[in-house]
C-alpha cells in the first residue's frame, strides 16, 4: 500500500464533475499549444507544470502571462521540468482559503482541514480548524458546524470524493473566493492508496515502476520501498516499521528504505539484509527488532548470516525486545561485539550520528 500523487489536471477535472469551481484551462503539450490555450482564455493565465509535487509556487514553477505569446516563453522554460502544462485563466480573488479532507492515522479516521491563511504558506497558518470524521456516519451537521457555511456544500462534495476514490488525502489550495462570492478551486491536490488503482479506471494513471531492489524484494516475498534518505532500516512488522521511520524523521534523520520482516517474513532476516544494503546510499543500519510469535533470535540469525555473507562496511545499531531477547542480544554480542541499545529512541539518535 504506497500513496500516490495524482496530478492537478486529473484532480480537478474530477471536482469539476462533482460541482466544485475551477478556472477554465486546458493541458498542453508543446509551448505552441500554450500560446494558443492563452489566447483562446483572453491572454492572462496561469502556467503550471502538471507534475507530482507541491509547493510548485515557492519553487517558482507557477507563472503568469498577459498574452500567447508570453506564455509561450514562459512555457518552454516550465517544459524544462514536466512533459506536460497546464495553461488555465487567472482568478480575480478576494481572499484565499484551504480545505482539505485527510486520513489522520493517530485518530484513525478521516478529518477535514480548514483555514483562512489559504496559499504556499499554509503550513505557517496561525489557525487551522480540524474535524473528525466517524466514517460510520459521514459528513454530519455536527461535523459541519464547525465551518463557516459557505463552504459546507463543498466540504461535503470533497468528503464524497475522499470515500468514492479511497483517498488519502483531497486537498484544495487555495480555494478562492471571489469578489462575487463565488469559491474556485484555485490549485488540487489528490493522494490515493495505489492499491486501489484498479478499482478507478477513470483516475487513468499506473504506480511508479519497481526500482530494481523493490522488484528483488518482491520476489523474495519482502515488501520494501526505497526511500531517498541515508539510513537503512530493518524492523519487523509494518506498525514497528513506521513507528521507526518516523522516529528517525523526529531526531531529523532521513531514512533510506521501509522493508519489514513480520509475519512470514521474519525467517528472511538475510534476504531482507541484502535488499537493504543493496542500497549504496545507505551510511548506517538501524535493527529494530520487537518479537510476538515472531522470534527475535531467530530473525538475528538470519541476519548475522546474511552479515557474514555480505560482509558490509557500513556501522550498524540494534535495539531488540520481545520474544528469544535474550538470545539475540547475545548473539550480537557474540558476532560482531556490538551492545544493542535498551531503547529505541537511543538506537535511532545513534544511527543519525552515523548517518
Amino acid at each position: 500500500m504506497n500513496p500516490m500523487n495524482i496530478d492537478e489536471q486529473t484532480a480537478k477535472e474530477l471536482l469539476a464533475s462533482s460541482g466544485i469551481g475551477i478556472p477554465r484551462g486546458s493541458a498542453v503539450s508543446t509551448p505552441e499549444q500554450a500560446e494558443e490555450a492563452a489566447r483562446e482564455l483572453g491572454g492572462a493565465v496561469v502556467i503550471k507544470p502538471l507534475i507530482a509535487a507541491g509547493r510548485r509556487g515557492k519553487a517558482g514553477l507557477v507563472r503568469f502571462a498577459d498574452d500567447g505569446a508570453r506564455a509561450r516563453e514562459e512555457a518552454k522554460e516550465l517544459f524544462a521540468s514536466a512533459e506536460r502544462l497546464r495553461v488555465e485563466e487567472r482568478i480575480e480573488l478576494e481572499r484565499e482559503l484551504y480545505v482539505a479532507i485527510a486520513t489522520d492515522r493517530g485518530l484513525k479516521c478521516p478529518v477535514v482541514l480548514y483555514s483562512e491563511e489559504g496559499g504556499i504558506d499554509v503550513e505557517s497558518a496561525s489557525a487551522i480548524t480540524k474535524g473528525a470524521v466517524d466514517i460510520r456516519h459521514g459528513m454530519t451537521s455536527a461535523v459541519l458546524r464547525a465551518f463557516p457555511d459557505a463552504l459546507h456544500e463543498i466540504l461535503t462534495t470533497l468528503y464524497a470524493r475522499y470515500r468514492e476514490l479511497d483517498a488519502e488525502l483531497v486537498e484544495v489550495n487555495p480555494l478562492a473566493e471571489t469578489p462575487r462570492g463565488d469559491f474556485v478551486a484555485l490549485d488540487a491536490k489528490l493522494v490515493i492508496d495505489d492499491s486501489s488503482l484498479a478499482r478507478h479506471p477513470e483516475l487513468d494513471a499506473e504506480p511508479p515502476p519497481a526500482t530494481g531492489l523493490e522488484e528483488q524484494a518482491r520476489a523474495a516475498g519482502l515488501y520494501y520501498i526505497e526511500l531517498d534518505g541515508s539510513i537503512g532500516v530493518l524492523a519487523n512488522g509494518a506498525g514497528l516499521t513506521m513507528a521507526t521511520l518516523d522516529a528517525v524523521r523526529c531526531h531529523g534523520g532521513r531514512p533510506a528504505n521501509f522493508m519489514e520482516i513480520g509475519g512470514d517474513a521474519y525467517r528472511k532476516g538475510k534476504e531482507a539484509l541484502a535488499v537493504v544494503l543493496g542500497n549504496p546510499h545507505v551510511h548506517v543500519l538501524l535493527v529494530n527488532l520487537c518479537g510476538a510469535y515472531a522470534r527475535t533470535d531467530v530473525m538475528i540469525e538470519g541476519f548475522l548470516a546474511g552479515w557474514e555473507e555480505l560482509d558490509p562496511s557500513v556501522p550498524v545499531v540494534f535495539s531488540i525486545h520481545g520474544t528469544g531477547e535474550e538470545r539475540a542480544i547475545q548473539l550480537v554480542r557474540d558476532a560482531l561485539g556490538i551492545e544493542p541499545f535498551d531503547k529505541m529512541d537511543d538506537a535511532v539518535k545513534a544511527a543519525i550520528r552515523h548517518a
